[in-house]
């Protein structure tokens, strides 16, 4: 959306692009933090606080409620969260539910864990999330259930009450006729494993998909995108829908945040900044001591991060975890 264009009203703007947010996280962070920005001046800690916004970087060590309230600081998070962490991708390392969790804790103290629960479920297809899956399948997964997680409460809503036999969006009041002519209990359990084995047809999926479209107020991915996905199958199920949307490059181009996954490795500026560390390591004199190469670390990220945001900036400076600090550098 133009900001300049006079067909835009005010208002509309306004709300599109969250700009009332951000100025009250701004203010509330200067206030809170009042001593330590006003040594800098007012007017560059908020031309600092919205660059670090614009630039991407501005969710990094925030609580989980500021990351996941705008689609720009969730497609930022999910951008960050590539950055930092890529090199396991390039290593072909294998990891676990959990170590996944503590990666993101890493970067957001109180990230939940159902989240990434969530996410290992469209991986492994909800059998059991203790598996080791690959840092690519993970992070398309991640990203899905991160960025559109409203929407996906809402279709699982709407497959629960499609499998039970349900008409979805209704509530069913039963009466005492209803109650005499249910099946026993045995018998139900055994339709419901049936079910839940065989999926729901996609066309009456598809179409109660496309009615939640039509009244949502959150973001959902391309309708479109979802009736191709549904018409290629006789029966789905609700992850292996997730799966096949996980994998849907228009998806992955509309969010923004991820390259595509023959580009999910490859990183010519951080690659570039990496081998400036080795060098600088393997020509220092005291190349042996770690020391010498927190320092060389830290130098190469002052180079590379002119901007940073205030909020963080102190933190950033005492940190002597490379990978967290490898964010910045990324981020401009």
């Amino acid at each position: 959306m133009n900001r300049f264009s006079p067909s835009v009203p005010a208002e509309e703007y306004l709300a599109e692009s969250n700009a009332l947010f951000y100025l009250s996280d701004a203010v509330t962070q200067l206030l809170e933090h009042k001593e330590e920005y006003t040594q800098f001046g007012v007017i560059r800690y908020f031309a600092e606080y919205f660059s670090s916004v614009k630039n991407s970087n501005h969710v990094l060590f925030r609580e989980f409620s500021y990351i996941r309230a705008t689609p720009h600081n969730r497609a930022s998070f999910l951008r960050v969260f590539w950055r930092c962490y890529r090199q396991i991708g390039k290593s072909g390392d294998l990891l676990s539910m959990l170590e996944y969790r503590s990666l993101l804790q890493l970067l957001c103290p109180d990230f939940p864990v159902e989240m990434v629960q969530s996410a290992a479920r469209i991986v492994l297809m909800d059998d059991a999330i203790n598996c080791l899956m690959s840092f690519s399948d993970f992070l398309y997964a991640f990203q899905l259930q991160f960025y559109y997680q409203e929407f996906l409460d809402s279709v699982l809503v709407i497959y629960q009450d499609l499998l039970a036999g349900k008409s979805p969006n209704t509530v069913i009041v039963p009466t005492s006729t209803s109650i005499e002519q249910l099946p026993s209990v045995a018998a139900e359990e055994n339709d419901k494993e049936e079910q839940q084995q065989d999926g729901v047809e996609p066309s009456v999926f598809s179409q109660c998909i496309d009615d939640l479209c039509d009244r949502f107020k959150h973001s959902f991915p391309s309708r479109s995108s979802m009736r191709e996905i549904l018409e290629q199958t006789e029966k789905v199920s609700y992850y292996s829908f997730l799966m096949s949307l996980a994998k849907d490059e228009s998806i992955n181009q509309t969010i923004g945040a991820l390259p595509s996954k023959a580009e999910l490795l490859i990183d010519p500026e951080m690659d570039q900044e990496l081998d400036k560390l080795i060098a600088q390591i393997s020509v220092s004199p005291g190349s042996n001591s770690s020391g010498s190469a927190v320092g060389a670390l830290k130098e190469v990220q002052r180079k590379a991060s002119p901007r940073r945001n205030f909020h963080h900036r102190r933190r950033m400076e005492v940190e002597s975890d490379g990978s967290t600090e490898e964010t910045d550098s990324s981020e401009n």
